[in-house]
């Protein structure tokens, strides 16, 4: 890799991409702004919002003088991140679209358009993220003029590059980047490493960025947007109606169109019900989704999932788990949820189990555990299986209890 001259950031039109932009120019590289469109659709007022997000990236690579590209990968995105979504609902999982993007589509379409198409020597986006290579000086001096020496070439050593958490630790976004290769990785830069969300939107104000500041952040599935989620993905899947059924008794309390609209600890909407009943289970065979009267029943609590084949980011795998088959760390299977302690063990066929240190609400096969050690983001894996639920364990213990009563045998104190 030679010297970094030329960085071509990914511009959505949004705040972030825009001041990662305009600190990229401060420093002195040849910036190129490139919009990526990834879904064809029109909001409910018949407008389609990439184009209006693509006239934002276009006007701010106009203001900062740089050169402006936009690229469709439609097609990619169909094949390689929506169609593997569908199949995950139909199979009765909740995948997560932001992560599989990012693997997919910008950093690996994306990634070899930047360098092997424009020829730049890196891609910078306007995540909430930074890596082992951040030059964390420049944060320092941003407003100052850099002098007109040769960039230093940072991609000449060949240690791993690391995954770390921003400054903005509110914002931090290593959760969706935690799928990415070690080869996007390395030539990436992330302009708002070291800075908060308040002080990119003051920066982007001082710029004249208004139009974009004044835009809503983008939030959900990109390409549902405002729809209801249940009505966009019956367009693309056959209802399969079926029972909800309730985990306590095996009563039938409704009906519903299909387990992939429903995903586990959401409020399930049963006609005729008073009471607020909350999905716990899915049986993609019957058809059955099992649902509990309150929010936090026993049956929503785990403590143990596996994943598939594990993503390590930095070391496949770290090298404590491959020396001891264990390793402590941290997890967790939702952005911005509080990190809970766990033990990880390494399986033969690369898969791990996670045992967590509490019981966590909710935990969704197609949702991605994420790892984190201190600052570092590990890397994830898809959770493909469960443990047994607080309320299967119990169950269990009321029926050893009963039978020993039966026979009159001692019952044995509950562990932990």
């Amino acid at each position: 890799m030679g010297l970094v001259r030329h960085v071509v950031c990914a511009m959505s039109g949004g705040v972030d991409s825009s001041v990662a932009a305009l600190i990229l120019k401060r420093r002195g590289y040849n910036v190129t702004g490139v919009f990526m469109k990834n879904w064809d659709s029109l909001d409910e007022s018949g407008v389609c919002s990439t184009e209006r997000d693509c006239d934002d990236a276009y006007r701010v690579c106009q203001t900062l003088d740089i050169p402006f590209h936009q690229v469709s990968y439609v097609k990619e995105y169909w094949h390689d991140v929506f169609s593997n979504l569908l199949k995950e609902y139909e199979k009765g999982r909740t995948p997560n679209p932001d992560i599989l993007c990012n693997k997919h589509i910008k950093f690996n379409h994306f990634h070899k358009y930047a360098i092997h198409t424009l020829g730049a020597d890196a891609m910078a986006t306007g995540h909430y993220a930074r890596t082992s290579q951040e030059d964390e000086e420049v944060f320092q001096q941003l407003h100052t003029t850099r002098p007109t020496t040769l960039f230093r070439d940072r991609f000449e050593i060949r240690n791993p590059v690391k995954l770390c958490k921003g400054a903005d630790l509110a914002k931090d976004q290593t959760f969706f980047l935690s799928q990415i290769s070690q080869d996007a990785l390395r030539q990436t830069l992330f302009p708002l490493a070291g800075l908060t969300k308040e002080f990119v939107k003051k920066m982007a104000a001082e710029a004249g960025f208004h139009h974009v500041l004044r835009k809503k952040e983008s939030m959900g599935i990109c390409f549902v947007g405002e729809r209801n989620f249940e009505n966009f993905i019956l367009e693309y899947l056959e209802p399969k109606p079926g029972n909800f059924v309730s985990i306590e008794d095996g009563a039938v309390k409704g009906t519903h169109k299909g387990w992939f609209t429903l995903t586990l600890g959401q409020r399930a909407k049963i006609g005729g019900q008073k009471d607020a009943w909350f999905v716990v289970d899915k049986d993609i065979v019957t058809g059955d989704v099992f649902v509990a009267p309150t929010t936090n029943h026993p049956a929503l609590f785990r403590d143990t999932v596996r994943t598939d084949r594990f993503h390590w980011i930095a070391s496949d795998p770290p090298a404590e788990l491959v020396r001891t088959q264990m390793m402590e760390c941290h997890f967790r299977f939702i952005h911005q949820m509080a990190l809970i302690p766990c033990t990880v063990t390494l399986n033969m066929d690369g898969s791990v189990w996670i045992s967590l240190s509490q019981l966590a609400r909710a935990l969704t096969p197609g949702q991605f555990a994420v790892l984190y050690k201190g600052d570092e983001c590990l890397g994830s894996g898809k959770i493909t299986q469960l443990g047994p639920s607080e309320f299967t364990l119990q169950k269990g213990r009321e029926r050893l209890v009963a039978s020993r009563q039966q026979n009159d045998e001692p019952i044995p104190d509950p562990v932990g």
